[in-house]
């Protein structure tokens, strides 16, 4: 019996150490990816991690308004919806009342999972929209938080365009 807590004691520091090692090695490349040096104060867990800029977005996060692309072709940016797990903003472009195009300009997420996941889901949840044609989507199981940030802000750039 005695022999038996010294095994499960052993495994236990050895599993701490083993997660405690894993996270060690780990810290420095995520520090790398999100652009912060290793002296710098580093966000807490509820910050982003790293943020997909806009193309053409102007710095400081402002989303620009209503635009017109070639071939009578409208774009607007829906609002800066902000999820369980980070914030995200689409980017409509719509021909005549027909959706042509859904981008996601902004995504920053917490932490590598969520980024994953989302980058899963967002393929997913634009051709639910493109079929659709409407902001009237199911959303993609498993991403909920994601759905819904991402159907909330494409309403709003919608809304921005004066349809559906």
């Amino acid at each position: 019996m005695k022999r038996a807590a010294w095994y499960l004691a052993a495994g236990a520091v050895a599993g701490f150490a083993g997660v405690i090692g894993l996270h060690g090695k780990t810290a420095p490349a995520a520090q790398r990816a999100a652009g912060n040096a290793p002296g710098r104060s580093q966000p807490g867990p509820s910050a982003p991690s790293r943020a997909v800029p806009a193309a053409g977005a102007s710095p400081g996060g402002h989303q620009p308004g209503p635009s017109t692309a070639a071939g009578g072709a409208h774009s607007a940016a829906g609002a800066v919806e902000q999820f369980g797990y980070g914030e995200l903003a689409v980017r409509v472009t719509v021909a005549g009342d027909r959706i042509t195009n859904v981008t996601v300009p902004a995504l920053q997420t917490a932490e590598p999972f969520s980024r994953q996941l989302s980058e899963q889901a967002i393929p997913l949840l634009r051709s639910q929209v493109l079929a659709a044609d409407s902001a009237s989507i199911n959303g993609v199981s498993g991403a909920t938080f994601t759905s819904e940030a991402y159907a909330t802000s494409l309403q709003a750039a919608l809304d921005k365009l004066h349809l559906r």
